[in-house]
């Protein structure tokens, strides 16, 4: 159970992440848009800000933190930048270092994640492949045992942080004769490891997030690089998606919430027929529509906060993460095309957040499971 965070530490936080992307991303946001990456420099400011590290533990250069105050941090940056790239590159290390945090030796550990939490090394986690996606028990890639090495041989897709990446958390599978779940397991590899290549991919939205195609052809690492047991894979990666869905939930929650306040403000300013938008009925209920579902997104989301902070994470919380990712993503997508609607012409030019968002729906819908995958799991989970 995590301690009570108060109501001045996650105001202070949220002014904080308010004025860096208002001073130190906003400017910079098109350019690094068009040039598809940001600067690396950005990981150490976001050290030194100590957000990199919030929510690990203090021997490896973290901040302990409770889900609600990560979540503030999340949400408000989601709402201030309007950029899905950015967020997802800039914290790729909290979908690619949890498993070795929470099951990864202990010097594993202290090799990879004071590095990663300093802002001088990248993390990221590679589990797609080319031949599927959400179905994690199909995946092909090899790991065999070499003496004191493991030999690794396949493809990872879709990659983010994956062209730049220092260390790479990979799924494999390390059972030959086991073709389902029983025969994955989790490996670290360095980014500089001889035989990984990497191919960039050119996305519609993300812009500014590298992602990457990979290759292992016989990339040898040591066996200590192994993320707990072999065959315990799958559990590992199971147990990370929530996390990552949680996340991408308060994401969707924020980014919903920039494309509401910008088309708020330009119904005020923007005049039609001689009156300003707002004023007229059919724009004041699009406006109201985008507000609840906004607000029944934050509820859902700090009730399943609250819950993770109290250690209440059975299946019934887990079904509940499933359905949130949907009605949040929902939501940023309803919001995202309501903003785009209110500002007309504008809201189809380059420049408008809510035009960048609209472009980023799809990969929160499908990224982290698929909207299909989230109604199949949370069936199951509530038993139906």
């Amino acid at each position: 159970m995590q301690t009570a965070v108060s109501a001045e530490e996650i105001t202070h936080l949220q002014n904080s992440a308010q004025r860096f992307v208002r001073q130190e991303v906003a400017p910079h946001l098109a350019d690094w848009e068009a040039a598809e990456v940001f600067p690396r420099g950005l990981y150490t400011r976001a050290a030194e800000l100590g957000w990199l590290g919030l929510g690990y533990p203090e021997h490896l250069g973290g901040t302990p933190a409770s889900a609600v105050l990560r979540n503030a941090l999340t949400e408000t940056l989601a709402r201030e930048s309007g950029s899905g790239g950015l967020m997802a590159s800039l914290f790729s290390h909290n979908i690619g270092l949890p498993p070795v945090l929470r099951w990864g030796s202990d010097a594993l550990q202290a090799e990879l994640i004071p590095e990663v939490l300093r802002g001088e090394k990248i993390a990221a986690l590679a589990i797609t492949e080319p031949g599927g996606g959400s179905d994690v028990a199909a995946l092909r890639t090899t790991a065999r045992l070499d003496g004191d090495h493991y030999v690794i041989d396949g493809e990872k897709v879709f990659i983010t942080s994956g062209m730049r990446a220092d260390w790479l958390t990979v799924a494999v599978r390390t059972d030959a004769a086991n073709k389902g779940r029983g025969g994955i397991s989790m490996l670290v590899v360095p980014g500089d490891a001889s035989g990984l290549s990497r191919s960039p991919l050119h996305k519609m939205g993300w812009h500014c997030s590298d992602t990457a195609h990979l290759r292992f052809d016989a990339v040898r690492v040591p066996a200590r690089f192994l993320v707990g047991q072999e065959g315990a894979g799958f559990k590992m990666i199971m147990g990370n998606f929530n996390g990552e869905r949680l996340s991408m939930s308060v994401m969707a929650l924020g980014f919903a919430e920039r494309c509401y306040t910008e088309a708020l403000d330009w119904a005020r300013t923007r005049k039609t027929f001689g009156s300003a938008l707002v004023e007229h009925q059919v724009i004041r209920h699009k406006l109201v529509d985008m507000k609840m579902r906004i607000e029944s997104t934050r509820a859902w989301v700090a009730a399943l906060t609250t819950r993770l902070d109290d250690g209440d994470e059975g299946a019934d919380w887990v079904a509940q993460v499933c359905l949130l990712k949907n009605h949040a993503t929902q939501t940023m997508q309803f919001c995202a095309d309501q903003g785009v609607q209110i500002l007309g012409a504008m809201g189809f030019m380059r420049g408008t957040a809510c035009e960048r968002i609209y472009r980023e729906v799809k990969v929160m819908t499908i990224g982290g499971g698929a909207e299909e995958i989230m109604k199949e799991l949370a069936s199951r989970q509530l038993g139906l």
